[in-house]
C-alpha cells in the first residue's frame, strides 16, 4: 500500500508525466521518420518474380539480397508484390505501399500528439480538465480507428493499386486489430469518467 502511495505522489506523478511526454515526442519522431523511408522506397515486402523469391525485398535497390540493405521498415503486414512482364515493379507499387504505411502512421503521430498534450497538462499541474478529456478522446478514437478502419483501407488501396498496375499486389493486414481496440476503449472510456469528473467539480464549485 506504501508503494501504491508513493507512485500516486505529486513528487512522483510531475516528472514520470513529464518523461512520458517526451516519450510520446520520440514516438512521433520515429513514425515520421519510418513514414519518410516509406516514401523513399525502403519498405519492406514479399517479391515473386519470374526467377525466384525475395522474403525482404525493397523497391529502392535492384539487389534485394538481404545483406545488401540497412534503414528499412515494416508495416507488420504480409505484403507480396508479383512483378510484371518485364520482370520490374511498377512504380504504382511503390506509391501503394507508401500510402498503406501512410495510412497506418499518420494517425498515429496524431494520436501520440494528443496524449502528449495530456502528460504536458499533467506534469503543469492540470489534471481534472476538459482540455485533457478531449485529449483522450481524440486518443482514444485514433487508436480505434487505426484499428477497425485501417485495415480496410489498406485492402482498399492494394486493391486499387493491383487494378490499375502491370504488377500484382496483396496485403493480409488486421493482426494488429485486437491488441489496439481494447486499449482505445478504455481510453475513450477514461476519458468520459475524467470528463464526468469535470462536470461534476463544476455542480460543486456552483453550489457552494
Amino acid at each position: 500500500m506504501e508503494f501504491i502511495q508513493k507512485l500516486t505522489n505529486e513528487r512522483f506523478a510531475k516528472p514520470a508525466a513529464q518523461l512520458m511526454k517526451f516519450a510520446c515526442y520520440f514516438l512521433i519522431c520515429f513514425y515520421i521518420l519510418c513514414t519518410v523511408l516509406s516514401f523513399m522506397g525502403r519498405q519492406t515486402f514479399f517479391l515473386h518474380t519470374k526467377a525466384e523469391t525475395f522474403e525482404r525485398a525493397i523497391y529502392a535497390e535492384e539487389n534485394h539480397n538481404f545483406h545488401s540493405r540497412s534503414m528499412t521498415v515494416s508495416m507488420g503486414d504480409a505484403i507480396h508484390v508479383w512483378t510484371n512482364e518485364n520482370d520490374q515493379i511498377d512504380l504504382s507499387i511503390q506509391i501503394g505501399l507508401s500510402l498503406m504505411y501512410a495510412a497506418h502512421t499518420i494517425p498515429m503521430i496524431f494520436a501520440y500528439w494528443f496524449l502528449s498534450r495530456v502528460f504536458s497538462n499533467i506534469n503543469k499541474g492540470k489534471i481534472f480538465t476538459e482540455q485533457n478529456s478531449s485529449y483522450l478522446l481524440y486518443y482514444g478514437v485514433l487508436q480505434f480507428s487505426v484499428a477497425v478502419f485501417v485495415p480496410f483501407i489498406k485492402l482498399l488501396i492494394c486493391w486499387l493499386i493491383s487494378f490499375i498496375s502491370n504488377s500484382q499486389m496483396s496485403i493480409s493486414t488486421g493482426q494488429a486489430m485486437f491488441p489496439m481496440l481494447i486499449p482505445s476503449i478504455a481510453f475513450i472510456v477514461a476519458a468520459y469518467i475524467l470528463h464526468y469528473g469535470v462536470y461534476l467539480q463544476d455542480e460543486v464549485d456552483h453550489t457552494l
